[in-house]
């Protein structure tokens, strides 16, 4: 199974992965683009970037994509995260971002390996009690993500992974995504 848990920064998205990894011991837990490249020495701007965001894109993709097959297998991001972030990012740097045609093609060939792809939405009032980096920026990607995901503005979910949304508790969150799986 290949589930990808996306949602905005600061929304507990790393945190349930980790706990659903530690309690599944055969799950392969792949990290966020962001820091699997800044280990490799990868430089970023300092603060969210449309070309940063399109390199964490395309490495989204390649990761679901060219993954080992694994019993279980979490992604720690997906590529609807960075089109979610471009999208905002894109607008606050003063251009319309869309993803051409063939890469679009390659997020719905990455989309489709998915079996299941968790969102964890923002919640009011946050669940997260510290001051989270970029507050206006989160709440705008948390806004695109739901309309990306619930609504499908783009398309991407006819042919791609069953979603499924999670908030509460952290240990209810977990628990929800352990039954599924």
């Amino acid at each position: 199974m290949r589930i990808a848990v996306t949602g905005t920064h600061g929304v507990g998205k790393t945190t349930l992965v980790e706990d659903f990894v530690a309690a599944r011991r055969d799950a392969l837990l792949v990290p966020e683009p962001y820091w699997l490249m800044a280990e490799e020495g990868v430089p970023f701007a300092d603060g969210p970037t449309s070309a940063d965001l399109e390199v964490q894109l395309e490495r989204s993709c390649a990761l679901i994509l060219s993954e080992a097959e694994e019993p279980v297998i979490v992604f720690d991001r997906s590529p609807i995260d960075f089109l979610a972030y471009l999208e905002v990012v894109s607008e606050a740097e003063g251009f319309e971002w869309f993803p051409t045609g063939k890469l679009l093609t390659r997020i719905e060939r990455a989309l489709a390996r998915l079996d299941l792809l968790v969102f964890v939405p923002l919640m009011q009032p946050d669940d997260i009690a510290v001051a989270i980096e970029y507050p206006a920026l989160r709440k705008k990607v948390d806004a695109r993500l739901k309309a990306i995901i619930r609504k499908d503005e783009l398309g991407l979910f006819a042919e791609g992974p069953r979603v499924l949304e999670i908030s509460g508790p952290r240990d209810l969150r977990l628990e929800r995504l352990l039954a599924l799986v």
